[in-house]
């Protein structure tokens, strides 16, 4: 990443939010104002130790003088909420990517249905936020385990758009939990679905929206975490060339293409190294691709000329990198 897409912010406020779960609030590190950003929008955060992770703004899309961050800390992380909830504190001075939207509100929708689990809250909030700005349409469920998890429960209980949106909490009483395949029942033509939350949840709730024959173009998720890449039992060697150099990099069957590389002295910059991030991703100039990603469109999959080497592989014999 160029010193021109890295912005220096301090944290002027962290607070505890919910069980678990702190909020960050950001501001430029010389007081000027920050880019703009849209709703779905989040940021590369550079953190102590030198791991990457990426976060979701949570505040208002109007706001120029700050970013918010939700951050839940997650037993079963590899280090990244640890790191932001221990390590990092009011006063620190953070670099951080410029804001970066893989999950953005559909343009011209007639309705928006939000659906947030957990700490997916986080760019689901700021959906409600712009939505409620534009005087547009939405209905928004937050399901969390209980009311002690609940992460901005006053923020929103006290917001403008606060009847349009519905808490359910699983330890709470059968009738006020969240009935998916009742809600989705019935797709309207233009009102468009955003979940975000773990990855039972998301699956839960695509799952029932293409049963219930919603169009896959109104549907829209974000992964917060895949899963750890394993080989598969078909899986192969490979190789991979470098269009710079004309290297040629064998791959093995147990091996990561950004692994092999590292290996071989070319770094790639990596993140999540899950497929959810996207911070690898490299353009493919040939061969035929094993897509194994939860970021690329099935559109842009298709396409084969870029996948993310965290986790995708190859089927052809070789792949020809523009590295």
């Amino acid at each position: 990443m160029s010193g021109a897409d890295m912005l220096s912010v301090r944290v002027s406020k962290k607070t505890v939010e919910a069980q678990g779960i702190q909020s960050f609030e950001l501001v430029d590190a010389q007081g000027a104002a920050l880019p703009a950003f849209t709703a779905g929008s989040h940021i590369d955060v550079f953190l102590p130790g030198g791991l990457i992770r990426q976060y979701s703004l949570c505040n208002d899309p109007k706001e120029t003088q700050r970013y918010v961050l939700g951050v839940l800390r997650d037993p079963a992380s590899r280090g990244g909420s640890q790191a932001m909830h221990d390590a990092v504190n009011e006063g620190d001075v953070l670099q951080i990517s410029r804001p970066k939207n893989h999950f953005a509100l559909a343009p011209g929708a007639k309705s928006s249905l939000l659906l947030a689990g957990g700490i997916g809250i986080t760019p689901i909030l700021c959906m409600a936020e712009q939505l409620a700005q534009q005087h547009a349409p939405f209905e928004m469920h937050y399901c969390t385990r209980e009311r002690e998890r609940t992460a901005f429960f006053e923020r929103i209980s006290g917001a403008a758009f606060a009847a349009q949106v519905q808490f359910h909490f699983d330890a709470g009483a059968p009738e006020q939990k969240l009935d998916i395949p009742a809600l989705l029942a019935n797709p309207e033509a233009g009102r468009h679905l955003y979940v975000c939350g773990p990855k039972g949840f998301i699956n839960a709730v695509l799952d029932q929206a293409k049963a219930a024959g919603w169009p896959a173009d109104q549907l829209h998720c974000e992964f917060f975490a895949g899963e750890e890449v394993k080989a598969l039992a078909g899986d192969g060697s490979f190789e991979v060339k470098l269009a710079s150099s004309g290297k040629v990099i064998t791959v093995a069957a147990d091996t990561t293409v950004v692994k092999a590389l590292a290996d071989a002295g070319v770094e790639v910059l990596t993140s999540c190294e899950q497929g959810v991030c996207g911070t690898c991703l490299t353009r493919v100039l040939e061969g035929e691709i094993d897509h194994r990603d939860q970021y690329l469109t099935p559109e842009e999959q298709a396409a084969n000329d870029q996948f993310l080497p965290c986790c995708s592989r190859a089927t052809s014999p070789l792949l020809v990198l523009d590295l």
